[in-house]
Protein backbone atom coordinates (compact mmCIF):
# COMPACT_ATOMS: atom_id res chain seq x y z
CA UNK A 1 0.00 0.00 0.00
CA UNK A 2 1.53 3.66 -1.26
CA UNK A 3 1.53 6.50 1.67
CA UNK A 4 2.14 10.08 0.65
CA UNK A 5 3.30 12.93 2.55
CA UNK A 6 2.46 16.45 1.72
CA UNK A 7 5.13 18.99 2.55
CA UNK A 8 5.02 23.08 0.62
CA UNK A 9 5.63 26.42 1.64
CA UNK A 10 2.91 28.68 2.61
CA UNK A 11 1.87 32.29 2.51
CA UNK A 12 -0.44 34.78 4.19
CA UNK A 13 -2.86 33.97 1.23
CA UNK A 14 -5.11 31.21 2.39
CA UNK A 15 -6.79 30.55 -1.24
CA UNK A 16 -2.99 30.27 -1.88
CA UNK A 17 -1.99 28.12 0.40
CA UNK A 18 -5.28 25.31 -0.15
CA UNK A 19 -4.62 25.51 -3.87
CA UNK A 20 -1.09 24.50 -3.99
CA UNK A 21 -2.29 21.63 -1.55
CA UNK A 22 -5.36 20.42 -3.79
CA UNK A 23 -2.50 20.30 -6.76
CA UNK A 24 0.02 18.06 -4.67
CA UNK A 25 -2.96 16.17 -3.61
CA UNK A 26 -3.85 15.49 -7.77
CA UNK A 27 -0.41 14.28 -7.78
CA UNK A 28 -0.22 11.79 -5.04
CA UNK A 29 -3.84 10.66 -6.27
CA UNK A 30 -2.31 10.13 -9.50
CA UNK A 31 0.40 7.81 -8.32
CA UNK A 32 -2.26 5.66 -6.37
CA UNK A 33 -1.41 7.09 -2.30
CA UNK A 34 -4.26 5.50 -0.46
CA UNK A 35 -3.18 7.63 3.07
CA UNK A 36 -2.48 11.44 2.07
CA UNK A 37 -0.84 13.27 4.93
CA UNK A 38 -0.71 17.25 5.25
CA UNK A 39 2.21 19.48 7.05
CA UNK A 40 1.11 20.87 10.42
CA UNK A 41 -1.78 23.76 9.92
CA UNK A 42 -1.12 22.95 6.20
CA UNK A 43 -3.52 25.88 4.68
CA UNK A 44 -1.87 28.71 7.32
CA UNK A 45 1.21 31.06 7.27
CA UNK A 46 3.14 30.40 11.14
CA UNK A 47 1.03 32.78 13.24
CA UNK A 48 2.47 31.16 16.47
CA UNK A 49 5.73 32.83 15.41
CA UNK A 50 4.43 35.51 17.82
CA UNK A 51 1.18 36.30 20.03
CA UNK A 52 -1.07 38.15 17.76
CA UNK A 53 -4.91 38.49 18.81
CA UNK A 54 -5.40 38.73 15.60
CA UNK A 55 -4.72 35.45 13.85
CA UNK A 56 -7.72 33.98 16.28
CA UNK A 57 -9.78 35.15 13.10
CA UNK A 58 -7.84 32.19 10.97
CA UNK A 59 -9.27 29.49 12.96
CA UNK A 60 -12.19 27.28 11.92
CA UNK A 61 -14.63 24.40 12.14
CA UNK A 62 -13.93 21.04 11.42
CA UNK A 63 -17.11 20.92 9.37
CA UNK A 64 -16.45 24.04 7.60
CA UNK A 65 -15.30 25.24 4.17
CA UNK A 66 -11.87 23.52 4.13
CA UNK A 67 -13.06 20.32 5.22
CA UNK A 68 -16.11 19.95 2.98
CA UNK A 69 -13.36 21.08 0.12
CA UNK A 70 -11.42 18.00 0.70
CA UNK A 71 -14.46 15.46 1.15
CA UNK A 72 -15.77 17.21 -2.30
CA UNK A 73 -12.26 16.14 -3.78
CA UNK A 74 -12.33 12.73 -2.43
CA UNK A 75 -16.18 12.12 -3.28
CA UNK A 76 -16.03 8.38 -5.00
CA UNK A 77 -13.02 7.38 -4.02
CA UNK A 78 -12.06 5.39 -1.01
CA UNK A 79 -8.88 7.64 -0.16
CA UNK A 80 -8.35 8.86 3.25
CA UNK A 81 -6.50 12.33 4.05
CA UNK A 82 -4.96 13.47 6.93
CA UNK A 83 -5.51 17.25 7.20
CA UNK A 84 -4.24 19.50 10.11
CA UNK A 85 -6.10 22.44 10.81
CA UNK A 86 -6.81 25.10 13.02
CA UNK A 87 -9.62 24.61 15.01
CA UNK A 88 -12.40 26.74 16.87
CA UNK A 89 -14.97 24.74 18.90
CA UNK A 90 -16.99 27.68 20.40
CA UNK A 91 -14.53 29.60 22.57
CA UNK A 92 -11.85 27.44 22.55
CA UNK A 93 -9.04 27.15 19.56
CA UNK A 94 -7.05 23.55 19.05
CA UNK A 95 -4.44 22.48 16.39
CA UNK A 96 -6.50 19.43 15.22
CA UNK A 97 -5.99 16.90 12.46
CA UNK A 98 -9.46 15.81 10.51
CA UNK A 99 -9.22 12.97 9.32
CA UNK A 100 -11.58 11.98 6.12
CA UNK A 101 -12.29 8.66 3.82
CA UNK A 102 -13.84 9.75 0.71
CA UNK A 103 -16.54 12.18 1.60
CA UNK A 104 -16.74 11.12 5.29
CA UNK A 105 -15.09 12.75 8.72
CA UNK A 106 -14.03 9.36 10.29
CA UNK A 107 -12.59 11.62 13.05
CA UNK A 108 -10.59 14.73 14.95
CA UNK A 109 -7.32 14.21 16.68
CA UNK A 110 -6.24 17.49 18.86
CA UNK A 111 -2.45 18.02 19.78
CA UNK A 112 -1.94 16.88 22.92
CA UNK A 113 1.82 18.35 23.86
CA UNK A 114 1.28 22.31 22.83
CA UNK A 115 4.71 24.06 22.42
CA UNK A 116 5.33 27.58 24.38
CA UNK A 117 8.84 28.22 23.21
CA UNK A 118 10.37 31.31 20.80
CA UNK A 119 8.84 31.41 17.49
CA UNK A 120 6.27 28.58 18.21
CA UNK A 121 4.04 30.78 20.77
CA UNK A 122 1.49 27.74 21.11
CA UNK A 123 0.26 27.72 24.14
CA UNK A 124 -1.03 31.04 23.57
CA UNK A 125 -3.26 29.99 21.03
CA UNK A 126 -4.07 26.06 21.59
CA UNK A 127 -5.73 24.49 24.21
CA UNK A 128 -4.56 21.10 25.50
CA UNK A 129 -6.18 18.37 23.04
CA UNK A 130 -9.60 16.97 24.26
CA UNK A 131 -9.62 13.50 22.31
CA UNK A 132 -7.11 11.92 24.02
CA UNK A 133 -4.98 9.16 21.49
CA UNK A 134 -7.66 7.81 18.68
CA UNK A 135 -6.93 5.05 16.37
CA UNK A 136 -8.46 5.50 13.26
CA UNK A 137 -9.60 2.60 11.74
CA UNK A 138 -9.70 2.91 7.84
CA UNK A 139 -10.30 0.82 4.68
CA UNK A 140 -6.66 0.39 4.69
CA UNK A 141 -4.87 0.44 8.14
CA UNK A 142 -5.05 1.38 11.37
CA UNK A 143 -3.18 4.61 12.10
CA UNK A 144 -2.70 7.55 15.21
CA UNK A 145 -1.65 11.10 14.69
CA UNK A 146 1.27 12.54 16.64
CA UNK A 147 1.52 16.50 15.57
CA UNK A 148 4.73 17.95 16.07
CA UNK A 149 5.88 18.10 19.48
CA UNK A 150 3.61 14.41 20.61
CA UNK A 151 6.28 13.22 18.81
CA UNK A 152 9.03 13.71 21.67
CA UNK A 153 6.45 11.99 24.73
CA UNK A 154 6.82 8.16 23.71
CA UNK A 155 3.99 7.11 25.56
CA UNK A 156 1.79 8.24 22.99
CA UNK A 157 3.26 6.23 20.20
CA UNK A 158 3.01 2.88 22.71
CA UNK A 159 -0.32 3.50 23.56
CA UNK A 160 -1.41 4.25 19.44
CA UNK A 161 0.47 1.10 19.23
CA UNK A 162 -0.93 -0.94 21.86
CA UNK A 163 -4.43 0.01 20.69
CA UNK A 164 -3.85 -1.27 17.10
CA UNK A 165 -2.40 1.88 15.43
CA UNK A 166 -0.10 0.08 12.40
CA UNK A 167 1.09 3.54 11.02
CA UNK A 168 1.22 7.11 12.96
CA UNK A 169 1.62 10.15 10.88
CA UNK A 170 3.61 12.76 12.40
CA UNK A 171 2.61 16.19 10.80
CA UNK A 172 4.87 19.56 11.73
CA UNK A 173 6.50 22.65 11.15
CA UNK A 174 10.12 22.17 12.22
CA UNK A 175 12.69 24.76 10.88
CA UNK A 176 16.14 25.30 11.34
CA UNK A 177 18.99 22.62 12.11
CA UNK A 178 16.75 19.63 13.92
CA UNK A 179 16.36 17.51 11.26
CA UNK A 180 18.99 14.51 12.90
CA UNK A 181 17.01 15.20 16.21
CA UNK A 182 13.54 14.31 14.80
CA UNK A 183 14.80 11.14 12.29
CA UNK A 184 16.20 10.27 15.79
CA UNK A 185 13.29 10.28 18.21
CA UNK A 186 10.59 9.23 15.24
CA UNK A 187 13.44 6.11 14.35
CA UNK A 188 13.50 5.54 17.83
CA UNK A 189 9.48 5.01 18.13
CA UNK A 190 9.20 3.23 14.93
CA UNK A 191 11.40 0.31 16.26
CA UNK A 192 10.38 -0.01 20.15
CA UNK A 193 6.63 0.30 19.06
CA UNK A 194 6.62 -1.51 16.14
CA UNK A 195 4.83 0.60 13.75
CA UNK A 196 5.84 2.77 10.47
CA UNK A 197 5.67 6.36 11.06
CA UNK A 198 5.54 9.26 8.39
CA UNK A 199 6.89 12.74 9.05
CA UNK A 200 5.71 15.10 7.31
CA UNK A 201 7.25 18.50 7.85
CA UNK A 202 6.35 22.32 6.26
CA UNK A 203 8.80 24.00 4.06
CA UNK A 204 9.88 27.43 2.76
CA UNK A 205 10.70 30.72 3.93
CA UNK A 206 8.49 32.93 6.08
CA UNK A 207 8.80 35.87 8.43
CA UNK A 208 10.85 34.24 11.11
CA UNK A 209 11.97 30.72 10.33
CA UNK A 210 13.55 28.80 7.27
CA UNK A 211 10.95 25.73 7.63
CA UNK A 212 13.37 22.76 5.80
CA UNK A 213 10.93 20.04 4.50
CA UNK A 214 12.75 17.05 4.69
CA UNK A 215 10.05 14.57 5.53
CA UNK A 216 10.77 11.05 5.76
CA UNK A 217 8.90 7.94 6.21
CA UNK A 218 10.54 4.70 8.50
CA UNK A 219 9.58 0.95 8.87
CA UNK A 220 9.25 -0.74 12.68
CA UNK A 221 13.16 -1.34 11.93
CA UNK A 222 13.93 2.71 11.56
CA UNK A 223 15.17 2.27 8.57
CA UNK A 224 13.93 4.75 5.67
CA UNK A 225 11.50 3.92 3.23
CA UNK A 226 11.03 7.13 1.92
CA UNK A 227 12.94 10.34 1.69
CA UNK A 228 14.09 12.48 3.20
CA UNK A 229 12.86 14.66 0.78
CA UNK A 230 14.47 18.12 -0.04
CA UNK A 231 13.06 21.34 0.84
CA UNK A 232 10.69 22.51 -1.74
CA UNK A 233 7.27 21.81 -2.23
CA UNK A 234 7.07 17.60 -2.64
CA UNK A 235 4.99 14.78 -2.37
CA UNK A 236 6.88 12.04 -0.59
CA UNK A 237 5.89 8.60 -1.59
CA UNK A 238 6.50 5.53 0.85
CA UNK A 239 5.29 1.57 0.34
CA UNK A 240 4.00 0.39 3.61
CA UNK A 241 4.27 -3.74 3.96
CA UNK A 242 1.37 -4.71 6.50
CA UNK A 243 1.99 -8.46 6.17
CA UNK A 244 6.05 -7.75 6.96
CA UNK A 245 4.36 -5.31 9.80
CA UNK A 246 3.34 -8.69 11.29
CA UNK A 247 6.56 -10.63 10.91
CA UNK A 248 8.73 -7.30 12.43
CA UNK A 249 6.46 -7.56 15.46
CA UNK A 250 6.74 -11.68 15.57
CA UNK A 251 10.69 -10.79 15.39
CA UNK A 252 10.71 -7.95 17.76
CA UNK A 253 8.15 -8.36 20.48
CA UNK A 254 8.72 -5.17 22.48
CA UNK A 255 5.40 -5.06 23.63
CA UNK A 256 4.63 -8.41 24.43
CA UNK A 257 7.58 -8.39 26.73
CA UNK A 258 5.95 -4.89 28.35
CA UNK A 259 5.68 -4.90 32.65
CA UNK A 260 3.91 -1.93 33.57
CA UNK A 261 4.09 -2.26 37.31
CA UNK A 262 7.87 -1.90 36.99
CA UNK A 263 7.08 1.38 35.66
CA UNK A 264 4.64 2.43 37.94
CA UNK A 265 6.88 5.80 39.86
CA UNK A 266 6.37 7.44 36.07
CA UNK A 267 2.78 7.83 37.16
CA UNK A 268 3.16 8.80 40.89
CA UNK A 269 4.36 12.43 40.31
CA UNK A 270 7.52 11.98 42.62
CA UNK A 271 10.11 11.62 40.48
Amino acid sequence: MKIAGIQFACTRDKDKNVNTATKLLNVALNEKAKIVCFQELFNQYWFPKDRDDAAFTLAEDAGGDTVNLFKSLLKGTDTVIVLPIFEKVEDRYYNSTVVIEGDRTLGIYRKLNVTDIPLWEEKFYFAQGDRGLPVFETSHAKFGIQTSWDNFFQEGTRILALKGADIVFAPTSCAFKSQHIWQSVISSNAITNGVYVMRVNRAGSEDAQDFYGMSFCVNPEGELIGGPTGRSDTVLLADVDLDRLKLIRREWPILKGMKPGLYGEILGGNL
